[in-house]
C-alpha cells in the first residue's frame, strides 16, 4: 500500500537496472539503464506499474470495461488493452488522430488483443460517446486518462523510484542523475514522490517530448500544468502524500524542453541516430517518440560536457517498441537501414 492506497500486483519486480559498459567507456561517464521496458503484458513499457493501481480501483468499483484515450499509436492504450485481457475486462482506446491507413504497431497488438479503436472528430465529445454507448450495453465503465496521468497514476513510479533507489544503493550509485521522458507527467511526477518518501540522494532530469499549449514558452506552459497537476494530487491524498501544495515552488523541477524538435512523435534523424547508437553498442532498441529523444539527451548532454566525466547517469528506458514500426518512422529507418541489405552480390 501507497498513500493509502493498493494495487493488484502483476508484474515482476524489481526491472532490472544495468549498466552500459560499452556506452559508458565511449561517453566517458557511467550510464546505467532501468529496464522498465521489462515489465512483461502486452509487449512491456512504464505505464503498467501504474496499471496496477487503476486495475486495482477498477475491480474495487466492479468494473467491467476499462477505456482510455491517446494518439492512435499510444502505448498506453495498448497496455490498457493488455491488463484488460489478462483480467477479464472488456476495452476500447478513443483517440482523437485520424485514421493512419494502416493496421500496424500499436494499433495492431490493440487487434489482436480484441480491442476496439475509436477514431473520433473530438476527443471529449467523441469519449463520452463510446463511454456511453457501453454504458448502455450494460457495462460498468472505468475510466483511466490519457497516459495513465492523474492522481492515482502517480503511485505505479513513486514505487519505482523507491525501487530503484534501493538498486542504486546497492550498486554503490546512490548519487546517480536519472534521466526520465516527460510527457503526460504521471511518470515525472511519480518519481518526485518517490524519491522523497524514501530520502534518496538520487537527481531526477526530466526530458520533455511534446510541447504543452499555452501562451508562454514551452517551459512556462508545462510547469503550468504540472503546477495543476501537483495540486491536485495534494488535494487527492491529503495529509498522507509527502508533500504540500506550498512546497511546489520550493521543488527543483529539472526539466528541458530542448529535445522537443518542434512537435511531438515526430520523425527526427537526430533521435534515429542515437537509437542505431544504442542498438549498435549494447543491443537495447528504444523508440523514436520518448526514449529515444530522452537517450539522446544523455549522449548530447554527456558531449557537451553538462555531465562531467565519471558522473553515473541512469537512463529510465519506460518501452515503446512498437513505435518502430508506425509508418511515418518506418519509412526513415527503411530509408536510412537499405544499405545493410545485400539482395543481388551472391
Amino acid at each position: 500500500m501507497l498513500f493509502g492506497h493498493e494495487k493488484v500486483s502483476f508484474l515482476h519486480l524489481p526491472t532490472p537496472l544495468e549498466r552500459l559498459d560499452n556506452v559508458s567507456a565511449d561517453l566517458g561517464i557511467n550510464v546505467y539503464c532501468k529496464r522498465d521496458d521489462l515489465t512483461g503484458l502486452g509487449v512491456g513499457g512504464n505505464k503498467l506499474r501504474k496499471l496496477e493501481y487503476f486495475l486495482k480501483d477498477a475491480q474495487d468499483q466492479g468494473a467491467t470495461m476499462l477505456i482510455t484515450e491517446g494518439g492512435a499509436q499510444t502505448n498506453h492504450g495498448r497496455l490498457t488493452a493488455a491488463v484488460a485481457a489478462k483480467y477479464g475486462l472488456k476495452c476500447a482506446i478513443v483517440t482523437a488522430d485520424e485514421y493512419p491507413g494502416e493496421i500496424s504497431a500499436n494499433l495492431l497488438l490493440d487487434g489482436m488483443m480484441g480491442c476496439p479503436v475509436y477514431f473520433v472528430k473530438d476527443m471529449e465529445s467523441g469519449r463520452q460517446a463510446v463511454i456511453d454507448k457501453y454504458t448502455a450495453e450494460g457495462e460498468n465503465v472505468y475510466y483511466v486518462p490519457m497516459g495513465g496521468s492523474n492522481e492515482l497514476g502517480i503511485l505505479g513510479y513513486a514505487e519505482c523510484a523507491m525501487e530503484m533507489d534501493k538498486q542504486a544503493r546497492e550498486m554503490g550509485i546512490a548519487d546517480a542523475t536519472i534521466f526520465t521522458t516527460v510527457g503526460s507527467l504521471g511518470t515525472y511526477l511519480g518519481l518526485i514522490a518517490g524519491l522523497k518518501v524514501c530520502g534518496s540522494s538520487m537527481k531526477l532530469r526530466g526530458i520533455n517530448v511534446l510541447p504543452y499549449a499555452g501562451k508562454g514558452s514551452d517551459k512556462d506552459n508545462l510547469l503550468a500544468y504540472m503546477h495543476d497537476y501537483f495540486d491536485r494530487i495534494c488535494d487527492f491524498y491529503g495529509d498522507e502524500f509527502v508533500y504540500k501544495k506550498e512546497d511546489f515552488d520550493s521543488i527543483s523541477f529539472d526539466i528541458s524542453t530542448d529535445y522537443i524538435h518542434g512537435a511531438y512523435n515526430n520523425a527526427v534523424e537526430e533521435v534515429r541516430d542515437v537509437m542505431y547508437y544504442l542498438a549498435r553498442k549494447e543491443a537495447i532498441i528504444i523508440d523514436p517518440c520518448y526514449t529515444g529523444k530522452t537517450f539522446e539527451a544523455v549522449v548530447s548532454e554527456a558531449g557537451r560536457g553538462r555531465i562531467k566525466a565519471g558522473e553515473n547517469v541512469i537512463f529510465m528506458h519506460t518501452g515503446g517498441l512498437p513505435g518502430i514500426y508506425t509508418k511515418h518512422h518506418r519509412v526513415e529507418l527503411e530509408r536510412e537501414l537499405m544499405p545493410y541489405m545485400h539482395t543481388d552480390e551472391f
